[in-house]
């Protein structure tokens, strides 16, 4: 019985071996790649503008440098399609909400791009600690008055980050001048913009040079409002049903504790996971509210009571 099992594998190993000696003798006629020829799959080069426009401040790219670190970011953005068209996604659901309140901080609109390239509309802790849609560090945010704790972090709390950022670049712009400035500054600080200008004599972003992070910082934005802005110019077809939809909702104002987040959530009408998606600044079952605290609790609209 032996000898036949033994016998059978020998058999099969031979087989084996001669089928693979065949495949290299004999050229694959069904193959559709054709080394040295043309392939029909095409990657274009992209055209980068002569100028650009970040809140009304207009910029000419009438340097090799500046040319070529738009046409870096606008490359990288086109190409990493599945990021880009997420973002598109996103923005449907919550520049609407964002853009409302820039209006009513008198921000220029296109400080939404700045959150979009910060986080992707995603609640992210980075490395350093910043967290939110604005990337906000625990330091900045209790500067600027948001609470941040294990119970509550309202850097997740989109109307209070967004109010906290636009006061801290209507700051930025009182002190270094323009609003492109103080975008860069959302990345550098605004001190460590301001020795930068002072110690290369300079008054104006484009004429800095930078550190990498900072120096692709503004162009980041640029492309993307630019892709944003004229989607299908770079290839990016996207149907309004695809889209992801607004966020809507209203408001429950609560001045007290509350012991336990999902049974709180069931008296309103939703379940924990929702309660959670429309309030991710509730970061426990629980809210302590020693202070009596008046907390603004999102909802979606069609909810009771």
């Amino acid at each position: 019985m032996k000898q036949i099992r033994f016998f059978i594998l020998f058999s099969c190993s031979i087989l084996l071996i001669s089928l693979v000696l065949i495949s290299f003798e004999q050229p694959n006629q069904t193959s559709i790649i054709t080394y040295g020829e043309p392939s029909s799959f095409k990657v274009h080069a992209l055209h980068v503008p002569s100028q650009v426009n970040f809140a009304g401040e207009l910029m000419q790219l009438d340097e090799d440098d500046l040319m070529e670190r738009m046409d870096k970011e606008l490359l990288v953005n086109t190409y990493w399609q599945s990021n880009t068209l997420l973002m598109m996604k996103r923005a449907n659901k919550f520049f609407p909400q964002i853009e409302r309140i820039l209006k009513e901080e008198e921000v220029p609109d296109d400080f939404k791009y700045l959150a979009l390239i910060e986080s992707g509309l995603e609640n992210l802790r980075s490395p350093a600690g910043a967290k939110g849609f604005w990337q906000i560090l625990r330091t900045t945010g209790r500067e600027y008055g948001l609470e941040v704790n294990s119970n509550v972090d309202e850097r997740y709390n989109i109307e209070l980050s967004t109010r906290m950022a636009c006061a801290y670049l209507k700051k930025a712009k009182e002190r270094l001048g323009s609003w492109t400035l103080a975008a860069a500054s959302y990345n550098r600080g605004i001190a460590g913009i301001n020795r930068i200008l002072k110690k290369q004599q300079a008054d104006n972003y484009y004429d800095l040079l930078l550190g990498t992070e900072t120096k692709r910082y503004m162009f980041r934005i640029l492309a993307v409002k630019e892709i944003m802005q004229a989607p299908e110019r770079y290839g990016f077809f996207v149907e309004d049903a695809q889209l992801y939809s607004p966020l809507e909702y209203r408001t429950f104002a609560v001045d007290t504790a509350i012991t336990n987040i999902a049974r709180f959530s069931k008296q309103m009408g939703v379940n924990y996971k929702t309660m959670k998606i429309y309030n991710p600044w509730l970061l426990q079952n629980h809210l302590n509210n020693k202070s009596r605290k008046l907390y603004h609790i999102a909802l979606p609209t069609e909810t009771a009571p």
